[in-house]
């Protein structure tokens, strides 16, 4: 608690009697004396109250920043440990990629072995009855000319203009 409070008090209570002296004996000066000193007293004494206010607040504001600057390597850990956390998770996101990729090319040459090895054995076929082979194009050529034979006919001259200009050249 402040003196300036203690005081001002004191001047308060001391003027509030003064008057009252002033206002039983009848003497205006004393009464007015009383009131001035009262209301100096309650000057100190709001005067002393607001010291008393800026002190808590500044002892406050100390205690929250020596809190705030005690707690800074909790923060500063804490802050690291995120970061550790988010390094992990992209490690791990990382190797999952890496392993799968493994297993995408594997599929994929296991993929291109299959279709290397379909094509081996279709043009081992084709190699081995090139006769059966021939007759199905035959029929899907004369399936598409019976379907569509204004086409197959612009198709033919094409063909015959084009082995024409091969034959005899262009002059």
């Amino acid at each position: 608690m402040d003196t300036d409070r203690l005081k001002g008090t004191a001047k308060e209570v001391g003027g509030r009697v003064q008057a009252a002296a002033g206002d039983l004996i009848g003497d205006n000066k004393t009464e007015l004396e009383g009131r001035m000193r009262q209301a100096q007293g309650a000057g100190q004494t709001a005067f002393g109250q607001a010291q008393d206010a800026v002190r808590n607040a500044a002892g406050a504001a100390s205690d929250m920043a020596q809190d705030a600057y005690e707690n800074s390597g909790s923060y500063v850990g804490q802050a690291r440990e995120a970061v550790r956390n988010a390094a992990g998770s992209a490690q791990d996101y990382a190797q999952d990629a890496y392993n799968k990729s493994g297993r995408y090319v594997g599929q994929a040459q296991d993929a291109v072995r299959n279709a290397a090895g379909s094509a081996s054995d279709y043009a081992q076929d084709v190699y081995n009855n090139p006769g059966r082979h021939v007759r199905r194009g035959q029929h899907a050529l004369e399936h598409q000319v019976e379907e569509n034979p204004l086409i197959a006919l612009l198709v033919a001259g094409a063909v015959g203009y084009g082995l024409a200009l091969l034959i005899h050249g262009r002059s």
